[in-house]
């Protein structure tokens, strides 16, 4: 079923398409953390600027990018992030993607996947009238 899968979808991984274009026309140049792996083209396009594209390692989902191979995609920079980056700062925490929309998200009290159930207010809330 995952030759199916890579035939037919686009939302999950990339297609057989892009396989084929990235042997054929790309060079792999890295991968981050999550397991994506970053190309770019052999040949300046026609404006003269270098393609750059990611191939995702599960679902499409532009979130999955950290921020510097962000940058390199949108041409930020030249050398590929590995090289340029700074060492980390104890103060900074490891690349997590975006939860909305998963189980991971956040859910506040009063959420309908918690219950649906909010707390009373409290009486410092007045509503409009206008009559007043």
């Amino acid at each position: 079923m995952n030759i199916l899968s890579k035939i037919f979808t686009w939302w999950d991984g990339a297609t057989i398409g892009t396989h084929l274009f990235s042997w054929k026309n790309g060079e792999e140049v890295g991968h981050d953390a999550a397991g994506n792996r970053y190309f770019r083209g052999k040949k300046p396009n026609a404006q003269g600027a270098e393609h750059r594209w990611v191939i995702y390692a599960g679902s499409n989902d532009a979130s999955n990018v950290p921020a510097e191979w962000h940058g390199w995609l949108h041409g930020a920079g030249e050398g590929v992030p590995e090289s340029n980056l700074p060492p980390p700062r104890i103060w900074e925490s490891d690349y997590t993607p975006n939860a909305t929309g998963s189980m991971a998200a956040y859910r506040p009290k009063g959420a309908l996947e918690q219950g649906g159930v909010r707390a009373r207010a409290t009486g410092d809330y007045e509503a409009w009238s206008p009559d007043q």
